[in-house]
């Protein structure tokens, strides 16, 4: 009895050695591609191909504001599955947005718009659970895209017309 838990012991901790050592070389690499993505033109061409979705999400904000940059790169980490590197970014759009927020008790509609975006978090490339299905030897780790395609496609939808409905009536 002893000789199998403590076997089970060690698998644990070497599989959460492997898991962890996965996540960090994924997180390098696209971090890596991020940061030479922000020295290239190609973030300001993604954040350029998402202002007419900003418009419409966000009616109340003008373009050239900080926090309106800040949404644009929290949605392009996002949309790329750089949730570690969009977090960051999120945190400092929420802030930027409550610095002019009138009433700092209550969200603004555009908070509340970036909130229900950044959960949805739809994106082109899950990385994250790729490494996970990766790490534990799954024969097809990305053959979890289109699922993923369809339910954060889903949950962005169906929570951005919910808030917008939401917004007219209060």
């Amino acid at each position: 009895m002893y000789q199998k838990s403590h076997g089970s012991v060690f698998d644990s901790c070497k599989s959460a050695v492997d898991l962890s050592i996965t996540f960090l070389g994924t997180m390098c690499l696209w971090s890596g591609i991020m940061q030479i993505a922000k020295k290239t033109t190609l973030i300001q061409k993604l954040t350029n191909m998402l202002k007419p979705i900003m418009k419409i999400l966000f009616p109340d904000m003008n373009k050239e504001d900080t926090a309106y940059q800040e949404i644009s790169m929290n949605m392009v980490a996002n949309i790329l599955g750089l949730g570690n590197a969009a977090t960051p970014l999120g945190l400092k759009a929420m802030k930027t947005m409550q610095k002019t927020n009138p009433n700092k008790e209550r969200l603004t509609n555009s908070m509340a718009m970036f909130i229900i975006i950044n959960t949805a978090s739809i994106q082109i490339i899950p990385t994250t659970v790729i490494a996970i299905r990766s790490s534990l030897g799954s024969n097809n780790p990305t053959s979890i895209i289109i699922p993923v395609w369809i339910a954060t496609i889903g949950a962005a939808v169906a929570g951005v017309v919910s808030a917008k409905i939401l917004m007219k009536k209060y």
